[in-house]
């Protein structure tokens, strides 16, 4: 079914975007009217966990992006394209100039207009408006130029039924990976405390007495040795998958490059000590060559599970971040974390938790399995519902 296209400013009352208040020379306030950032859109929803405040006669002076029940907001600066509706039961917010809000006429559904701002016909348009300078940003004239397929009103309703039931049954799945990870950190605090305090008394032991700890190599130059079979394990690839392994990479390197780097087989533990996963701990599912932003630990002591230690490390992350030594980057060196000390509780119990980890690592794992299943059916129907083919 082909479907009438009109601009979003032909649809919208309004098309209008947030100021920050001390840029005209107001404050943040400590309570009072939410003021709404990009942060605060996620996933479709408004997280107002940290949302900023500002006083009445702030919001006054604001008032012509002063949100209202229905309106649809998107943000428009750093990350584009992040779209919400604003439920029907919230009371006055503000935002800042990283939203955009857009407050419909009749004869256009909210529900329906934040689909289609993340469906591939949208977001074409969008990235062909895009202005890349210091920070990607939308202007307000590009919005009110999008083209949107416009269905009588109660078409658009169904629509948004239908992609408002296919997204529950992702978020349901999404929740329960959540739940899960949350129980696993609440089983290891509960059985062994925070390992920084040691709150248990266990007995302490610095980490090079418990393993041999080296650190990763880089072939270089990196562009001469790329290209090849060998996976080529970086600091950012701790940050895809489960909070366990490493499966995959996204490069791989000559086997000439193995020498001028270091070789670990599967099961390896490595632990980032610099860069955007600093104190990150993984297993290797995968054979292959670390980056030097790595370090191998090997050799544990026979009172240390594996996994306890990872989970340990993986626990204090934070702290990690907070004690690196400041440089060009953060980094904790092989010295630091030699002598680093951490709690060393019976073996037992250890491998109690072990067992408990691996059990709730598979729940995630198939809950992952399902989350993808149902993000692909998503997507599959947002891309059909806006060709007439729901």
């Amino acid at each position: 079914m082909i479907w009438e296209r009109v601009s979003i400013g032909a649809i919208a009352e309004t098309v209008t975007k947030g100021t920050t208040p001390t840029s005209i020379g107001y404050e943040f306030a400590s309570e009072g009217i939410p003021f709404l950032r990009v942060n605060n859109i996620h996933d479709g929803d408004l997280d107002i966990c940290d949302v900023l405040f500002i006083d009445e006669q702030t919001d006054k002076a604001l008032a012509r992006s002063r949100i209202k029940p229905h309106d649809v907001l998107i943000s428009i600066a750093g990350t584009i394209g992040r779209t919400a509706v604003v439920p029907g039961n919230v009371s006055t917010m503000n935002c800042n100039q990283a939203v955009a809000i857009i407050r419909l006429r009749k004869k256009a559904f909210p529900n329906y207009l934040s689909y289609w701002l993340n469906s591939n016909d949208a977001l074409k348009q969008i990235s062909g408006s895009k202005v890349t300078a210091t920070i990607s940003n939308l202007s307000l004239g590009c919005i009110k130029n999008l083209q949107i397929p416009l269905p009588p009103l109660e078409e658009q309703r169904r629509i948004a039924a239908i992609l408002d039931k296919a997204d529950a049954i992702r978020r349901k799945r999404k929740q329960a990976i959540q739940y899960t990870e949350e129980l696993l950190r609440s089983a290891f605090l509960e059985m062994f405390g925070d390992p920084v305090t040691n709150p248990k008394g266990w007995e302490e032991k610095t980490l090079g007495s418990l393993c041999t700890i080296v650190r990763g190599g880089s072939p270089r130059p990196i562009n001469d040795y790329l290209g090849g079979t060998i996976p080529w394990i970086k600091i950012g690839d701790a940050t895809e998958g489960d909070e366990i392994y490493i499966h995959k990479t996204a490069e791989a390197i000559k086997p000439e490059g193995v020498k001028k780097s270091r070789y670990l087989e599967p099961g390896s533990l490595i632990f980032a000590n610099c860069g955007v996963s600093l104190g990150f701990a993984r297993i290797l599912k995968i054979g292959g060559c670390i980056h030097d932003g790595w370090l191998a630990f090997s050799d544990l002591d026979k009172s240390l599970d594996q996994i306890f230690l990872l989970k340990l490390l993986n626990s204090i992350t934070e702290h990690f971040r907070a004690i690196a030594p400041d440089g060009t980057q953060p980094n904790l060196n092989t010295t630091i974390m030699k002598n680093f000390s951490v709690p060393v509780p019976p073996l037992k119990l250890q491998e109690k938790f072990a067992a408990v980890s691996h059990h709730l690592t598979d729940s995630i794992q198939k809950n992952s399995e399902i989350f993808s299943e149902s993000e692909n059916l998503f997507n599959s129907l947002l891309q059909h519902a806006f060709k007439g083919e729901l």
